[in-house]
């Protein structure tokens, strides 16, 4: 495996990037029918208690992305994907590592996300990363 902190520069995304992360959230199967990735862009980017973090491979190109959030209390991840092409070269530590490092100058003590109970891959990476399950139930609302 190579070094992530070697391929991956991190760094906020800018209004250039909408295109190239939004294609990225499709090749990582994150877009789903009832989330609008432009609305989700237009609520976290660049705002004072969220964000969306880009990794640029090598060659300036899109390959990780990562939005947070936060409420003071909790912070959360989503949308964290990195191209099909290039995982299990570390680039997803990389860019989680950054959210939680963008979380905890936010002085947010607690980082969570969510993830589909069957996505066992998904749930194996956080694992590796010290990241585990909290016996919650998350409910929803549909306004």
């Amino acid at each position: 495996m190579a070094d992530a902190a070697e391929q991956l520069t991190i760094r906020a995304f800018t209004e250039a990037d909408r295109g190239a992360v939004k294609d990225l959230w499709r090749a990582c199967g994150l877009i789903v029918p009832h989330n609008d990735p432009d609305r989700d862009i237009d609520g976290a980017a660049g705002k004072p208690n969220s964000d969306i973090l880009v990794g640029l491979a090598p060659d300036g190109r899109i390959a990780a992305s990562v939005m947070v959030g936060h409420d003071g209390h909790r912070g959360w991840l989503y949308y964290v994907a990195v191209a099909p092409s290039r995982q299990g070269q570390g680039l997803g530590r990389d860019i989680v590592a950054s959210g939680e490092a963008w979380l905890r100058a936010k002085g947010v003590p607690k980082a969570q996300l969510m993830i589909r109970e069957t996505n066992l891959a998904v749930r194996d990476f956080y694992a590796s990363l010290g990241w585990r399950p909290i016996p919650r139930l998350v409910m929803e609302r549909w306004l």
